[in-house]
């Protein structure tokens, strides 16, 4: 009778225990691929939980063809006992790790399904956006508490450990209050970040502006919140952020929104003439909605009209392709229809001697000839005025000192 204690009968035994596990492997790979034929959502779980599966197959099936032909032999100071302990123990650990990979895959695959029922490509997509940040940050929470059992349980399979256990779970209130002390801030984040999933304030997709910056929500973690800005950089954000300071949502309760689009024209422009040809803009473009088209002189100081044009859009990258659309073509129409509306400053010299013609020239000229003549006035006035004068302006005689005779 063949002797299964021995080293040959262990490595024919994990031959045939890999051999098993690999038929194992092969029959379920069939089943799955016959039921993804039939089901697309079979097809993801494939691809999740292949590896982990496998992985967990083989260990078990090593496991116990090692539990059954490792021999009774003394190996260094351990005796068979001790060594037959190791050996278990290391094979529970890993058995341990392989099932918590499996399930954390398997929670996986359920959340993915639950967040393909819900399609981001629609023009309306509020209500797929919370559904799908609330789902990924239940999925965060759930591979995070499925990763601390399985470390739990791999710490539990030491004798040492659990008595340590036991003291902890004694104390556990003080444990609680030093951890909750020295990890204020983490436990913050992830609370924010748990708040912000499930109080709607931003989701998946969500256009928001932080500190002037415009982006796109792009992922909301337990800690932190990813912003896609405008220009393809990624803003970092602390998810205590968004629940302590005030921040804008474009897509709060719907994607729809208003732009305005401003101009500084001169006086002498026709708002009639500008909304006939806002109308012509609009309907050449499908950016715009339908829903707003205003034309408004919002302000008259300073030399200029201030004409404000608001339009509507579905979301914010169109409205702002509408915007730039519409001021394009009205500034192309003022330069070559209307030229005379383009913004014009004006500088008046000498505003006494200019008559109505604000060119001036003929009648400063025409001012000057018209005005009367008038004598000279001299230093003193009155019926001795010139006398008194001539005794200040006439020359003063010198008189020269002659000789005398003796």
């Amino acid at each position: 009778m063949f002797d299964w204690k021995t080293w040959g009968g262990l490595a024919l035994a994990v031959a045939l225990a890999v051999v098993a596990g690999l038929v194992v492997i092969l029959f379920t790979a069939i089943i799955a691929r016959s039921a993804a034929r039939r089901r697309s959502g079979a097809q993801l779980i494939l691809s999740k939980a292949r590896h982990p599966f496998r992985f967990l197959v083989l260990v078990v099936a090593v496991w116990v063809a090692v539990a059954f032909a490792l021999p009774n032999q003394t190996i260094g100071t351990a005796t068979a006992w001790l060594w037959h302990s190791y050996v278990n123990h290391a094979f529970l650990i890993v058995t341990i790790v392989a099932a918590t990979w499996l399930v954390a895959a398997l929670v996986g695959y359920g959340m993915s399904l639950a967040v393909g029922r819900y399609a981001l490509d629609t023009p309306d997509n509020r209500v797929a956006r919370r559904a799908q940040t609330q789902v990924l940050i239940v999925r965060r929470l759930l591979v995070v508490i499925i990763l601390v059992v399985g470390l739990a349980s791999i710490l539990l399979t030491f004798p040492g450990v659990q008595a340590l256990g036991t003291s902890v779970l004694a104390s556990a209130g003080v444990v609680s209050i030093i951890a909750g002390l020295a990890a204020q801030s983490t436990l913050g984040n992830v609370f924010a970040g748990v708040q912000l999933a499930f109080s709607d304030a931003i989701r998946i997709d969500d256009v928001v502006v932080i500190n002037a910056e415009w982006g796109r929500i792009e992922e909301i973690t337990l800690t932190y919140v990813v912003v896609h800005v405008w220009d393809d950089r990624r803003l970092v954000v602390p998810s205590t952020y968004f629940t302590n300071n005030p921040f804008e949502n474009w897509t709060r309760t719907s994607s729809q929104l208003l732009g305005e689009v401003d101009f500084d024209l001169d006086w002498r422009v026709s708002t009639a003439a500008m909304r006939d040809q806002l109308d012509v803009i609009l309907k050449k473009t499908g950016s715009w909605d339908g829903r707003t088209q205003v034309l408004q002189v919002t302000d008259a100081v300073g030399g200029f009209v201030h004409v404000r044009v608001l339009v509507s859009a579905k979301d914010s990258p169109t409205l702002f392709d509408l915007r730039c659309f519409v001021r394009e073509a009205m500034v192309s129409w003022i330069q070559s229809q209307n030229p005379q509306t383009m913004p014009r400053t004006r500088i008046t010299i000498g505003a006494d001697e200019i008559g109505p013609d604000l060119g001036g020239g003929t009648a400063s000229k025409s001012s000057s000839k018209e005005t009367p003549k008038t004598d000279q006035i001299g230093l003193f006035t009155g019926a001795d005025g010139q006398q008194r004068a001539s005794e200040f302006t006439a020359p003063t005689p010198i008189v020269r000192d002659t000789p005398t005779g003796n």
